[in-house]
């Protein structure tokens, strides 16, 4: 589902279905430049053992990752085009901002640039917010002000508002778990070795934060523990990721008094009104009643300094990026370093450019649609969708497992898929987003109040079912279940160096037509996407016997992501990455299925010294080109519903019986699964 979360931890986050990590609209070429997948095969490595790294092998060998980052792959190299892009755009709007939007991105720019500034202000950026927690005599105004600064901070919970999930024409308020200091629950219990010294290393860092508040060593100390307990608390009564993704499980409709009831030491009345919702707010959907019912009571049990400590460190947390180098690096050396591999930080303006994506991201994207996405570009993926549309149809009406009354309401769904492909019809409107000559901390805060008042704005309105959740120019893609629509930006057809019509259609279909079109339009019918109809609601619409038939094809999968070790003793979760695995499956064999109609794949006639069946799931591999330092690898274990990219091109792969035919798999291959084992769902 599509939602935006109200907190500090972004501008703007969404919870949905993405095929992550895809690519962005080339700058024009003019040289000759190595083929798109022949340039990066490790032929030392035997397809059949490990297709991941004879695809991509080469490639990674000859680019070590960066410094500054925890992983390097092609999404990084289109995000550095992409830099290099922006920056040219920022740096015109400042010698010459010509037009309000312009005006906008050059002061952005020249408050996040002017690092003296910012380290001359030090902590005095977020004072005013530290005195007011210091002003707190109760646990009534500590309330209060936590629901004033959540927008800033997210604190205790997290408040978005999206869709209902069932009924898609409804804009509500929704309340979920959230108010942790590490990525998820599992950080403050898992006994690994790895986790373990990330938890042991996290107190000594909120009390080094806390410090710059004016805390001295001693008291910091004190409090990061508190902290610590407080939130480990809330961790308890969270649930683990997988239970996350079960849509029925986590929808709660109910009167804002009933949420009283659960979880009284909040008046949840007036923490709504706090963010600025004065109406169409009566009734909310709450995702995990038992954190709200914890949370109450830690409010009663826990003491008020605790509670106070816990807002300054949120408070501080969030606005590192904002505030001087010494309180940014230090607050790196634990989530950039510890916690994800990286050496050191990207370069400000890079960082800053990242920032402004979230801020003003749709003003950057009109100019980047206008020079790096045109019209023949835009008409051949709008026509590959069909193309994979139409494939899955033809499975759909194969199916021997499935009912034929399923199979007429899972076609009709089909059917009803809204394509969206490179840019929106229609932009977004930032005049009254108040960014201007002032701080680069001013800035930001601006952003988040704009986009705050965008989401609330869409309360007791219709559902704009024209909007766009991703910028032009972003390297992912998405299927949100609430509208029932694929989104595919611009970015994310992009293969580094090259002009669209120069890459053949083998590599296109696999690397576009597999990875994203396809595993996007899947989405709608995985594990979770499955349960919600054609107009977008979560409504059961499958046969008793069909639910448990897909159940049991789905298990098969669950077992088989189980069994892959990424790094140290940690494995796949299974059940977490059921969805974003079955999409890829769907993917590629939609893919292939759509390519197997082409011109070229019909001629049969090798570029590069590959078939076009070879490049078509080299094309494949494209899209998780790179690698990933181990820290960042176990992050994403235990908080990405995404399995790492290997796993993602050599899981799918191995399930596929046109794979085994195209690269005369056999038994004894490191590839090969036996045919009972094989997944088999779409």
């Amino acid at each position: 589902m599509m939602k935006f979360i109200l907190t500090g931890a972004g501008i703007a986050s969404m919870a949905c279905f993405v095929a992550c990590n895809q690519g962005t609209k080339s700058a024009d070429t003019t040289e000759a430049t190595p083929d798109a997948v022949a340039a990066n095969v490790d032929s030392t490595v035997n397809p059949a053992q490990d297709f991941f790294d004879y695809a991509n092998g080469g490639w990674i060998k000859r680019n070590p990752i960066p410094p500054e980052y925890s992983s390097w792959g092609i999404g990084n190299l289109v995000q550095e085009e992409l830099y290099k892009r922006l920056r040219t755009i920022n740096e015109k709007a400042v010698e010459n901002p010509t037009d309000a939007i312009s005006k906008k991105i050059a002061a952005f720019w020249k408050s996040g640039m002017d690092s003296v500034k910012i380290n001359a202000d030090g902590i005095k950026p977020i004072e005013e917010g530290l005195k007011a927690i210091d002003a707190v005599t109760n646990m009534q105004q500590l309330v209060q002000l936590a629901a004033k600064q959540h927008n800033q901070t997210g604190v205790m919970c997290d408040l978005s508002i999206g869709q209902d999930a069932k009924n898609s024409e409804l804009i509500i308020a929704q309340f979920s778990q959230g108010g942790l200091g590490l990525p998820n629950r599992d950080y403050y219990f898992n006994t690994d070795e790895r986790t373990t010294k990330i938890r042991n290393a996290y107190p000594v860092h909120v009390a080094k934060m806390l410090q710059f508040t004016g805390l001295d060593s001693t008291a910091a100390k004190k409090a990061a523990a508190g902290v610590i307990a407080l939130e480990t608390i809330l961790a308890k009564s969270s649930r683990k990721l997988e239970a996350l993704r079960d849509p029925e499980a986590n929808y709660h409709k109910m009167a804002v008094t009933d949420l009283n009831k659960i979880a009284g030491s909040v008046d949840w009345v007036d923490f709504i009104k706090q963010q600025g919702i004065s109406k169409f707010a009566d009734t909310v959907i709450v995702g995990q009643p038992e954190f709200y019912t914890a949370l109450s009571n830690a409010l009663k049990s826990q003491p008020l300094d605790t509670w106070k400590n816990y807002l300054k460190w949120n408070l501080i947390n969030r606005s590192s990026e904002m505030l001087s180098d010494t309180i940014a690096n230090t607050d790196f050396a634990f989530y950039g370093t510890l916690m994800r591999g990286q050496d050191k930080q990207k370069p400000r303006w890079k960082r800053v450019l990242d920032a402004e994506e979230g801020a003003i991201g749709e003003a950057l994207g009109q100019l980047f649609a206008k020079e790096f996405f045109n019209a023949t570009a835009k008409k051949r993926y709008e026509n590959l969708v069909e193309e994979i549309r139409a494939e899955l149809k033809t499975r759909i009406e194969h199916l021997e497992w499935m009912s034929d009354s399923t199979k007429q309401k899972a076609l009709y769904k089909l059917s009803k898929i809204t394509k969206k492909v490179g840019y929106p019809d229609k932009w977004k409107d930032f005049s009254a987003m108040d960014i201007k000559e002032q701080s680069y901390y001013e800035n930001m805060q601006a952003a988040r109040q704009w986009w705050l008042a965008y989401q609330i704005n869409k309360l007791g309105k219709p559902v704009d079912r024209t909007e766009w959740d991703m910028t032009p120019q972003t390297y992912n893609a998405y299927y949100n279940p609430s509208n029932n629509e694929i989104v595919l930006p611009a970015g994310i057809f992009t293969v580094p160096g090259k002009r669209d019509e120069e890459l053949d259609d083998a590599l296109v279909y696999g690397y576009a037509g597999a990875s994203t079109i396809g595993h996007e339009i899947t989405h709608g019918f995985d594990d979770e996407g499955r349960q919600f109809d054609a107009a977008g609601n979560l409504k059961s619409w499958w046969t008793k016997d069909d639910e448990r038939k897909f159940n049991d094809r789905a298990a098969v999968m669950v077992k088989q992501f189980n069994g892959y070790v990424v790094v140290d003793t940690l494995r796949i979760n299974g059940k977490a990455t059921l969805g974003e695995n079955i999409a890829d499956l769907g993917g590629i064999l939609l893919g292939w299925e759509a390519f197997k109609k082409t011109a070229q794949f019909k001629k049969n006639e090798k570029i590069a010294g590959y078939t076009p069946s070879q490049r078509y799931f080299m094309g494949y591999a494209l899209g998780w080109l790179g690698h990933t330092k181990k820290e960042a690898l176990a992050r994403q274990v235990l908080t990405d519903v995404h399995s790492p990219a290997k796993f993602r091109v050599n899981g799918p792969f191995s399930d596929v019986d046109a794979f085994y035919e195209v690269y005369g798999l056999k038994p004894g291959d490191g590839m090969y699964r036996a045919d009972s084992t094989r997944v088999r769902i779409w």
